[in-house]
């Protein structure tokens, strides 16, 4: 596995262009378009600073992961820090996890993270069974928002008694398995927006009805 806590900081800009590049040849070609050989052309490196960032491919694409829900917990967390009402934050990580770049970009942008997003959606059902342990510490950061999010919730007693982490990773499995099948289904056409919000509304009411406390 990529060495994450790798103490040689010259290896440090060197990993992060590898990870941006990488991220481009996915928006731009899909998955067919990551290789290591088009990702060093891109990045204009040896194929030894590869390695010395990265044991593999799939190394690569797992720092992918982590940057990207890395992200995606910080723009979440901004969305949602100024909301008191865990069940109204808890919505928002939801819709907006299921709309992801459907409801962000227009036109050659759409289509260019959605080329990337489809190809992710491969990659993770993939990790899932090749690299479960890697994947989890990828998902961590978003996994954690969900958490504290559950877990205001029972503690002001909107949501049901729960064990807040394993309810978390309930709602990310169903919604993130629920969104790659649309993500596979609009691979090479441009996402619905309409189709993916209702989509976001009838997730969302499905979890509600699972944890909300209804008086």
């Amino acid at each position: 596995m990529a060495a994450e806590t790798d103490p040689k900081p010259a290896t440090a800009p060197r990993k992060r262009l590898l990870i941006n590049t990488a991220y481009e040849l996915l928006e731009s070609d899909g998955l067919e378009g990551l290789t290591i050989r088009a990702v060093l052309a891109r990045a204009g490196l040896a194929r030894r600073a590869f390695y010395e960032c990265f044991d593999g491919k799939d190394d690569l694409v797992l720092a992918v992961f982590e940057h990207t829900l890395h992200d995606a917990a910080v723009f979440f967390c901004s969305q949602t820090q100024a909301v008191d009402d865990p069940e109204a934050r808890l919505r928002i990580v939801v819709f907006g996890i299921v709309l992801g770049q459907a409801g962000l970009n227009t036109g050659a942008k759409r289509e260019a993270s959605n080329k990337r997003s489809a190809a992710l959606a491969r990659e993770h059902l993939r990790l899932a069974e090749s690299r479960p342990e890697e994947l989890q510490n990828a998902l961590k950061p978003l996994l954690d928002l969900i958490t504290a999010i559950v877990s205001a919730g029972s503690a002001s007693g909107q949501f049901r008694p729960c064990d807040a982490a394993f309810k978390a990773r309930l709602i990310y499995n169903l919604v993130s398995t629920t969104v790659h099948t649309e993500l596979l289904a609009e691979e090479n056409v441009p996402p619905d927006r309409a189709k993916r919000q209702h989509l976001a509304e009838g997730i969302w009411e499905f979890c509600r009805s699972a944890i909300v406390i209804v008086r």
